[in-house]
């Protein structure tokens, strides 16, 4: 069974967007996934299509509507749906690889782009929407948030990378960031490729490299050394 993504958004145009090229692309075509974007006007009843109102309580901006936002969720992912139910938002919990990883293991995913000031909190409650946030930043939209999730998650989808092991070394699958990568030419601007990585000794390769992903670590993030340290 193919991975199965269905995003609800204001602007289904912005979707597969980049996730139609490249390797996410070439599995979208040979139906190792699918996606589909669901415009969430279609489920508003009043001739305005309207899905938002003023927040209660007063302050600036709009929320988008519970009732819109429910029927829309019921329909393209009813109780019975095995998919988790995300929602990109900025106060969500911070993705991780390790997330990323169980959602690729699961059936998919259906995800609702947030926009305005936010979602009506009964719609959360209700439906049990996992807020999901890619960063500590604010976009426009949950659109692009939702591109670079399904980007992260689809990449890891038996047999869209090339290689297998290709990401077992990179940054976050083992609790540290990626250390540096060299190619040809040797020389390049009077910089050289470090000797040990030509060297063709794999246990000193192996060891160089453990010990620049842990000194970039220290240096870039801390706080990911710091979780590693944590008594089981």
């Amino acid at each position: 069974m193919s991975f199965r993504a269905t995003v609800l958004t204001l602007y289904p145009e912005m979707f597969p967007g980049a996730l139609g090229i490249s390797l996410a692309g070439r599995a979208l075509e040979a139906g190792t996934w699918s996606l589909e974007a669901v415009q969430i006007r279609d489920f508003a009843t009043d001739r305005h299509r309207t899905v938002d109102d003023t927040p209660a309580g007063g302050g600036a901006g709009m929320v988008m509507r519970a009732d819109v936002l429910g029927r829309a969720l019921d329909r393209v992912a009813p109780a019975s749906d095995p998919r988790p139910k995300l929602l990109m938002s900025p106060r969500g919990k911070p993705l991780t690889q390790a997330r990323v990883r169980e959602l690729a293991a699961g059936p998919g995913a259906a995800i609702l782009c947030g926009r305005f000031e936010g979602v009506d909190q009964r719609l959360i409650d209700a439906r049990q929407l996992e807020e999901v946030s890619i960063g500590d930043y604010i976009l426009s939209g949950g659109e692009p948030a939702a591109l670079v999730l399904l980007d992260a998650v689809v990449r890891l989808l038996p047999g869209v990378m090339g290689n297998e092991t290709s990401g077992d070394e990179e940054s976050f699958e083992n609790g540290l960031l990626e250390h540096p990568h060299y190619t040809r030419p040797q020389d390049w601007e009077g910089l050289t490729i470090p000797e040990v990585l030509t060297s063709g000794n794999h246990a000193r390769i192996a060891k160089w490299r453990r010990e620049q992903s842990e000194r970039l670590t220290a240096e870039r993030r801390p706080d990911l050394l710091a979780e590693r340290l944590k008594p089981a």
